[in-house]
């Protein structure tokens, strides 16, 4: 018997809030993981809960080589690592994961057979960094069914799993885990032995999944791993999954993690895409109040780019809506973490990724901000380190528009050089009024100087 993700979050199953608001905890002591927003590699949209550890490293030898250059640096090996039956985008109806005897997860050896002995992924995250990159893993929040089951003993401290399980907060679309209860002696003993387990495997990012909504009421576990990441001793970028993450909590977020999904999964839909600049204008507002105070990011998720969905299919945008997608990543500064199967990554695909006038916008503007100037066109606009504009352009509409604009109703210069940054080149000097043509669903980005 298998279990969707996806239909059961689009059942509505999922969703809902706590009425009670996050008590304000105080934040771990750590210093900052995410300066920039965080690009890299995740198996999730072209391997499922399949991944191998010869496809792992075919993808690494090839990021290393294709995107490493441009900033692509983390490498992330997606949910179910631990099942040795996993199959695709469903789950077993009753995983036997593989763990060690205090409940904690450790890889399926048949599809890591590097991790035999108990080894754990020690050996694969030293080939990964080798390369240059950095190593990441998908968890989720709690503690293994199966543990529960064999009542195994926590790692430190003095109780059992079923002492500490909350056996009524189960994720609804994944039935690994149970939640666990952190009032309960010994709850955040598991968690700190679960990440001091991932520290000395050498893991540099993780992806905890089922536990950025309900918000609320999984705080005490936001807070419990947070805690638990600082107590291992080795710096962990922690990502939430998945949204949307309550804009309301973007302090409490920002406190304890480093990145947190502001969507359900995103795919290669363009309702998908068309909703993102909603969700996206709503935390850029939530961002700019928290200001030098946050130390993360509001993640539109992954990049459905190239061969998806186990080599099946390739992405369902048409080039000008990639463009989009890239577009409105990099101006709102979303993490970039691409999706598709790099064995198959193509040159245009390759182009798209790597254009480096587009990424400075992702990883060095400020001052980001959209602007309401017209139905079915959002502007965006942010500031260089260097003092210079950046103005993107889109158009959400189902047919090319005429895009009229004047600069300093925006707060723009009235008059400037101007770069097509896409094309990366020249386009001379512009007056207050600035008129471009935008295709259906396509977009346009600039760089304005004085």
């Amino acid at each position: 018997m298998k279990v969707s993700r996806r239909s059961l979050l689009a059942s509505g199953v999922a969703t809902g809030l706590a009425a009670t608001a996050v008590k304000a905890a105080p934040a771990p002591s750590r210093r900052p993981l995410a300066a920039k927003p965080p690009m890299g590699w995740n198996s999730w949209n072209s391997f499922a809960t399949t991944i191998t550890e010869a496809q792992t490293l075919e993808n690494a030898r090839i990021m290393a080589r294709d995107l490493l250059p441009s900033g692509y640096d983390i490498l992330t090996v997606d949910i179910q690592w631990y099942d040795p039956s996993a199959t695709g985008y469903d789950y077993n109806a009753k995983p036997v994961p593989a763990m060690d005897g205090h409940g904690r997860l450790l890889p399926a050896p048949n599809r890591f057979p590097s991790s035999a002995g108990g080894k754990g992924f020690a050996p694969l995250a030293s080939q990964v960094h080798a390369m240059g990159l950095r190593f990441g893993v998908h968890l989720l929040r709690g503690i293994p069914r199966l543990a529960v089951e064999r009542d195994l003993p926590v790692l430190g401290g003095a109780t059992t799993a079923r002492a500490i399980a909350d056996t009524n907060s189960i994720c609804p679309w994944n039935p690994d885990m149970y939640g666990v209860d952190m009032r309960r002696p010994g709850a955040q003993a598991y968690y700190d032995s679960v990440f001091a387990l991932l520290a000395s495997w050498g893991v540099d990012f993780v992806k905890v999944d089922d536990l950025s909504r309900p918000y609320d009421a999984h705080a005490p576990e936001i807070e419990a791993i947070a805690t638990a990441i600082t107590r291992s001793g080795r710096p962990m970028v922690l990502s939430m999954s998945p949204g949307e993450t309550p804009v309301s909590r973007a302090a409490h977020a920002s406190r304890h993690a480093q990145m947190w999904r502001i969507s359900d999964d995103f795919w290669d839909d363009w309702a998908m895409l068309k909703a993102q600049f909603t969700r996206l204008a709503n935390w850029n507002g939530a961002m700019r109040d928290l200001g030098s105070a946050s130390q993360g990011w509001p993640d539109a998720d992954m990049l459905p780019l190239g061969r998806l969905k186990m080599g099946t299919r390739e992405t369902g945008f048409t080039p000008d809506e990639q463009q989009t997608l890239m577009t409105l990543w990099s101006i709102a500064r979303s993490p970039l973490i691409m999706g598709g199967d790099l064995r198959h990554l193509t040159p245009a695909t390759l182009a798209l990724l790597t254009n480096p006038e587009v990424l400075a916008v992702n990883q060095s503007s400020h001052a980001n901000q959209p602007h309401f100037w017209e139905d079915d066109v959002p502007i965006w606009s942010a500031r260089a380190p260097d003092g210079a504009w950046y103005l993107a352009l889109f158009n959400i509409a189902d047919k090319a528009k005429e895009v009229r604009l004047d600069l300093p109703r925006l707060g723009l210069p009235a008059a400037a050089k101007v770069r097509d940054l896409w094309q990366r080149k020249d386009e001379g000097q512009t007056g207050a009024i600035f008129t471009r043509d935008v295709p259906a669903h396509g977009s346009l980005l600039y760089r304005l100087s004085a």
